[in-house]
């Protein structure tokens, strides 16, 4: 976009990737989308379309909610009827919660298996496990990885009572990989800037990679499941992972 900024947690080809091929991967092949209509559903779809088709599977079809709709039902009434094994909700935010919520009331998941495109762990504190149980999704990060992230979801915990979502440590983390190049480069001119970010070997509790020349940065995004209410342990213990995805996979 500029040569002058970074593209830091994730985009709709590394979701889609994710979720999208593994799903097809488990015999899941025949998919619906449930997409907000505005340029940021349009895409997740689209590129989530690409690796469904690549992969073997069909998209039996789709259909558009506006955004912040608050009511699902006619949207969802459509998905049941198209028999599809899918529906993947190309939507975020506040149409994700409402969307799972109603897709639960009316029994969707009962004979569609439910995939979202862009959850936030928020997204699932609201709803409640029973509502989200079984949900696979792909996210840049996770408070429950390993000691490191733990550590960076009680110190956010502390300030806030809450865990932080992967966009939040992916802030966090940029800022702080910002002002280490400010220091590496002894000024704060953007040129320079850049070329040291560029040149950094990036390893924090966010991820482990480095910037392309392209202001792309190539990390690892990881394929989650949502956990039922017996296998969590402990507050906001809401993802088990079921498989780390090589940012060189995802990434274009």
């Amino acid at each position: 976009c500029s040569p002058y900024t970074v593209h830091y947690a994730y985009d709709t080809v590394a979701l889609a990737k994710g979720t999208g091929a593994a799903v097809i991967g488990r015999g899941d092949k025949s998919w619906y989308f449930l997409t907000a209509d505005y340029a940021f559903g349009q895409a997740l779809e689209a590129d989530a379309t690409k690796v469904v088709k690549e992969k073997g599977g069909t998209v039996l079809g789709s259909v558009k909610a506006p955004l912040n709709t608050s009511d699902f039902s006619s949207f969802l009434l459509q998905a049941q009827n198209s028999k599809a094994q899918v529906l993947a909700l190309a939507n975020a935010g506040g149409d994700t919660i409402n969307s799972i919520k109603a897709a639960k009331e009316f029994g969707i998941t009962k004979s569609m298996k439910m995939v979202g495109l862009l959850v936030f762990v928020t997204d699932v504190h609201s709803l409640g496990l029973k509502n989200t149980e079984g949900l696979l999704l792909t996210t840049s990060w996770d408070w429950n990885l390993d000691d490191k992230t733990r550590a960076f979801g009680k110190r956010f915990f502390e300030k806030t009572k809450r865990m932080p979502t992967h966009t939040q440590a992916a802030d966090y983390s940029a800022t702080m990989t910002y002002l280490k190049a400010v220091d590496a480069a002894k000024t704060d001119d953007a040129d320079k800037v850049m070329a040291e970010l560029k040149k950094m070997k990036l390893n924090d509790f966010f991820g482990t990679g480095q910037i392309r020349p392209d202001g792309r940065y190539v990390h690892d995004m990881y394929l989650m499941q949502v956990k039922s209410p017996a296998e969590s342990k402990t507050p906001w213990d809401y993802y088990k992972l079921v498989k780390k995805l090589p940012g060189d996979t995802v990434f274009t």
